[in-house]
């Protein structure tokens, strides 16, 4: 069967958390659940990166803002994880070529990783840190069963994938106009707080 399915699977939870993807391949490779991983994401130094990396991401994931920062340094990180993990999982199993299978990791990434960037932006428009801890927890959970669920049913864990993709992106667009009015705001308090310019005596030189 053509890899393309858990190469589409692992680009999109790479879009969310690049690190538990890897993590999370590397481990089931390593304990022989499936031969679809290759060596190079088995190896002890990768898994014990990327679960630092992980915890990391798990704990600013959850602070609002700080999420946000977090994405936005990560807009060019996830897609190319994206697309090297799907090149590499093109060629340990030979039935994708490696340049098309990173085309497909990478763009699935960077759309899974707009879908949530925005979503955040529209969380944190919220001052209270209790959704973006739920968000995040359910992120990462739905992440660890989409993976384990690619392994063993790699073509229905791509449709569940694609679903939530496209439900992702719908949902980011119906709140685009909530984040603008939020920035917006924040704008124009901005500019009250700062001191009116024409009550400033000036020299008369």
């Amino acid at each position: 069967m053509s890899v393309l399915p858990l190469v589409f699977t692992s680009g999109w939870a790479s879009g969310i958390n690049a690190y538990a993807v890897v993590l999370l391949l590397g481990f089931f490779g390593a304990t022989g659940l499936t031969d679809e991983v290759p060596a190079s994401l088995q190896r002890p130094d990768v898994l014990i990166v990327a679960g630092v990396l992980f915890v990391c991401e798990a704990v600013a994931d959850k602070i609002p803002y700080v999420d946000s920062i977090w994405d936005s340094v990560h807009t060019v990180v996830r897609p190319v994880a994206g697309a090297v993990v799907a090149a590499l999982l093109a060629g340990e199993s030979g039935s994708l070529p490696e340049l098309a299978a990173g085309a497909v990791g990478g763009s699935t990434a960077l759309m899974s990783h707009l879908v949530k960037a925005g979503s955040r932006m529209a969380i944190n428009t919220s001052p209270e840190p209790f959704s973006n801890i739920a968000v995040s927890t359910a992120e990462d959970l739905g992440v660890a069963g989409i993976i384990t669920f690619a392994i063993f049913h790699p073509v229905a864990a791509a449709v569940v994938a694609g679903a939530l993709l496209a439900l992702g992106l719908v949902t980011v667009v119906f709140l685009a106009s909530r984040i603008r009015r939020f920035w917006r705001r924040r704008a124009l308090r901005r500019e009250e707080r700062r001191p009116a310019a024409a009550g400033v005596d000036r020299p008369p030189w």
